[in-house]
């Protein structure tokens, strides 16, 4: 370790932080020592995204005079094909939204529901106690389209073939596959090119792009095109509609015509709990989102400050708190249409300290139940946008797993999403399987304002990794004073095998993985406490930030080193 880095590290551990065991290739002259790079500081707008093709579209937009929604439908459009392995038109999209004219967070749902021609005995019938990851079983209805056309309509300021030009551009010329998506790309298809459509669409000359290659889409440049004339109704009512049923009904599957031509997106009221003075907004179900909620509940009745940042209580209690809200988010989280989640219950003080009551700061827990109430590894893009008059956009868009299911209809240039894996086949499950039914959602957007100003917009994408990587960040940021880059970059914990809205149930503690740059004394001390360590970490999910400074309007931005992106603004 160089003389600079120890010295950094020494100080680190004086100042609450536990000491970096680990070189850091980048031994920064400032900050932290796990830290890639400065925040980005921009004095108008701020964009940032797992693509740098993303991020450079979304400032275009706004520079031409959009708003940062539009400059957030933008780089979502670039990002469904530059990395169909997490985003696209056949996916689900939730949004966050600080409108300065209203002074106020609105929240949109634009997740799709079951084929209604599909039922609960058709699972059973076969045999089946969980829904397959992959083929047409699991497609339900893509709502992001609607999801764009709703935010375009209350908050877009440019025409939508404006906002979708950068898109449709890089879909027809082609764009350089990235490190990271490249990657995943080769993976995926080795499971899904069995699936018609899949290959002509994702397998130029018969295998996945490699990094640096170019590749162009003009389906879906043509099907960009044909929604930038023709509006939302184009995807759910015309000829797209009736592609994708025509191809559900000759592949064996059950989405249909109508089951688009129903679809509808819905605004929502989001939720907040104050964890040391800092309003933390999350999107409620079918949505995953209070999961970061009641961690951070649990978390306020601890001094996490002293305890340090990579401290084995730090450490544990994170994972604690996770386990046992996770037994909660496998017991009540679904669609509220079909079974409301008792929220003021699950996000009170009173259920908090409960719940805190149960953890031994000594000993791992195998198993916690889930809490009483009366009467009652996925793939994902998340992106953040800021414009020059106050507006942020949190917004998270997925096909759930990878390149979703596989199923890739016609001439269209996209695959459908896998999101029906997620429901239940228990009957009385409040997520079990149903007609015309939203599944439970891993894909979460966040927000938090202080004072009833906006602060931050912030996501971490990774499925169950979600909501341990919003509260992780955000202890980062407030509990260790990091700024936002050092916040995000940190090393992060992931605890998995918890019980899940999808029947499983925690018997025997899961497994945690930690990233490079614990102290092995401090892992070690994690074992002894009864701490599984999985000796293949796995995915930490992905993370981007914008925070308005509350002095002047102007802009900070972070995206990690984990994706291939950037923030950047003007």
């Amino acid at each position: 370790m160089s003389a600079r880095l120890a010295m950094a590290a020494a100080l680190l551990a004086v100042g609450g932080l536990a000491t970096v065991t680990e070189p850091f290739a980048q031994q920064r002259r400032i900050g932290l020592p796990f830290a890639t790079r400065s925040e980005a500081l921009a004095p108008q707008a701020m964009a940032a995204t797992s693509q740098p093709l993303a991020t450079t579209a979304a400032l275009e937009v706004m520079r031409r005079g959009g708003s940062a929604v539009d400059g957030a439908i933008a780089a979502n459009a670039v990002l469904g094909l530059t990395e169909p392995t997490g985003a696209g038109i056949g996916g689900d999209l939730f949004a966050i939204v600080w409108d300065p004219g209203e002074r106020r967070l609105f929240g949109l749902n634009a997740s799709g529901r079951s084929p209604r021609s599909l039922t609960l005995e058709h699972f059973r019938s076969q045999g089946m106690t969980r829904i397959p990851p992959v083929g047409p079983l699991p497609v339900t209805v893509p709502g992001a389209v609607d999801g764009w056309f709703e935010l375009h309509g209350r908050f877009g300021r440019l025409p939508m073939a404006d906002v979708l030009a950068p898109a449709i551009g890089y879909a027809r010329d082609g764009f350089p596959v990235t490190e990271v998506i490249a990657d995943g790309w080769e993976r995926n298809v080795r499971v899904l090119e069995k699936y018609p459509g899949f290959a002509a669409t994702f397998m130029p000359g018969g295998r996945a792009p490699s990094k640096g290659e170019l590749f162009a889409n003009p389906r879906l440049a043509r099907t960009y095109e044909a929604i930038a004339r023709g509006g939302r109704d184009a995807f759910y009512r015309g000829d797209i509609a009736r592609a994708i049923g025509d191809y559900m009904k000759a592949n064996g599957g059950f989405l249909s015509y109508e089951d688009l031509a129903a679809h509808h997106s819905e605004w929502v009221e989001p939720v907040s709990v104050s964890y040391r003075g800092y309003d933390v907004w999350e999107l409620p179900p079918n949505g995953q989102g209070i999961a970061a909620l009641q961690m951070l509940n649990i978390l306020e009745g601890y001094d996490l400050a002293k305890m340090g940042f990579g401290s084995a209580d730090a450490l544990h209690l994170l994972t604690e708190a996770k386990k046992l809200v996770f037994e909660d988010r496998a017991r009540y989280y679904a669609d509220p249409d079909f079974a409301p989640a008792p929220l003021e219950r699950l996000l009170s003080d009173e259920y908090a300290a409960e719940r805190r009551a149960l953890i031994d700061m000594s000993r791992a827990a195998t198993a916690y139940p889930a809490g009483e109430m009366p009467g009652a590894r996925a793939d994902t893009v998340y992106l953040t946008v800021a414009d020059a008059n106050g507006m942020m956009v949190s917004l998270i868009q997925s096909n759930y797993r990878g390149m979703g299911s596989g199923m890739t209809p016609g001439e269209l240039g996209f695959v459908l999403q896998d999101r029906g894996e997620l429901f239940s086949l228990q009957p009385g499950h409040p997520n079990v399987y149903a007609p015309g039914k939203r599944p439970f959602h891993t894909i979460i957007p966040a927000f938090v304002t202080r004072d009833g100003k906006p602060l931050i917009s912030f996501g971490v994408m990774g499925g169950d990794m979600q909501p341990q990587g919003h509260v992780q960040v955000l202890v980062n940021l407030i509990d260790f004073g990091m700024n936002l880059q050092e916040a995000g970059d940190a090393p992060r914990i992931r605890h998995d095998g918890s019980s899940a809205p999808t029947d499983e149930v925690m018997t025997d503690g899961g497994e945690l993985a930690l990233e490079k740059g614990f102290d092995p004394a401090v892992v070690a001390e994690l074992q002894r406490r009864g701490h599984r360590i999985k000796a293949q970490p796995g995915d930490f999910g992905g993370y981007q930030a914008i925070r308005r400074d509350p002095r002047n309007g102007s802009y900070a931005g972070a995206s990690e080193s984990r994706k291939d992106g950037h923030a950047a603004g003007y």
